[in-house]
Order: C-alpha cells, then structure tokens, then sequence
C-alpha cells in the first residue's frame, strides 16, 4: 500500500484537487441559478422595480393668483442702455477688478518665486495682467475671487498656496522672512 501511495501519491493529490474544484463550481453555478429563480423577471424594455420604494414628493404650493400680484411699470431704457452709449469690445482690459490688480509703473516681478506658481500658471497670470508681487499682496477677497474665477483648472491656488502672504514678503523684500516660512526660493 505504501509503494502505491509512492508511486501515484502525486497524480492522487492532483485528481483530488481537480475534483474539489469542479465541486465549487458546480455548487457555485447551481446557487447562481436558484438566485436567478427567486428574482422577480421584469418584462423585456422596461427598467427593473426599485428596491426601495421612492419618497413620496413634496407637497406643492399653490402659485399665488395673478390679481393678487402687483403690477410694476419698468423703464426698459434704465436696465438696457441705448446702442450708441456700448463701448467697443476690442478695448477690453486684461481684468478691470480692482486698483490693485492694474499694472504697477516698475517692471515685472519673477512670479515663478510663488509657491505654487509655475511656467503656466505664470503665463496665465500675465495674461490676466497679474505682473507684480505688490499687485498680489494688495488684493482683496474681491480681487482673489475675479482672479480665482478666471484661473481654469489653477483654480482655488491663490488661497491654497497662500500667494497674497507670499506676496506681502517678497513685495517688501523680505526674503529672509519668507524662506523662513516658505522655504528656499
């Protein structure tokens, strides 16, 4: 017996093997079958029933009638302004938010040195007419969010990456200060 067991101990554990598995199959296959049973069908070209039923709507309220509503004369010519008063869209402003975003009368600063800022964002910010470090640390919440809003996928940087502090540092020259907090330029 124990010469057999040599001889085909290794074909007997691999046939055991493949007999385990096809059980685990099998099985497995038959449950998926019971299980598609029990579920209910739904007829061909309509979506399947919910299982949770929906919230039933909120109650809608009434318009009120039109009688009950006051009529208010408007002045057409306040809200649009005539034709010959619209300027010319060819001179437009790199972005007319504040003072503070207008150019300063020195050259431009490197604004590469911003954390946070690299070649693209740079561009984009020239663009925008953003040039100076002393532009960005005199913005307002009012001036981030036109800027924000016109920064595409940078957007959200300006508060994230803290460039109006940045800024106030570099502006004064103080750059020991600022890679104190900020790290190496």
């Amino acid at each position: 017996m124990q010469e057999f067991f040599i001889d085909y101990g290794l074909w007997l554990l691999i046939g055991l093997l493949i007999v385990i598995g096809l059980v685990f199959l099998l099985s497995g296959r038959r449950k998926a079958d019971q299980a598609d049973e029990r579920a209910p069908v739904a007829p061909a070209g309509q979506p399947p029933a919910p299982l949770v039923s929906p919230p039933p709507p909120p109650p809608e309220a009434a318009p009120a009638p039109a009688a009950a509503m006051p009529m208010v004369p408007v002045d057409v010519e306040a809200i649009v302004p005539p034709a010959a008063e619209e300027k010319p869209a060819a001179v437009a402003a790199p972005v007319p938010a504040s003072p503070a975003v207008s150019s300063p009368p020195q050259g431009p600063d490197d604004l590469l040195k911003l954390k946070g800022v690299g070649p693209k964002l740079n561009a984009l910010l020239i663009e925008l007419g953003v040039t100076s470090f002393a532009q960005i640390a005199a913005w307002t919440d009012a001036d981030v969010a036109a800027i924000d809003a016109r920064l595409g996928n940078f957007r959200g940087r300006p508060v994230r990456d803290q460039w109006i502090d940045q800024a106030k540092y570099l502006a004064a020259g103080d750059v020991a200060g600022f890679e104190a907090k900020y790290g190496k330029i």
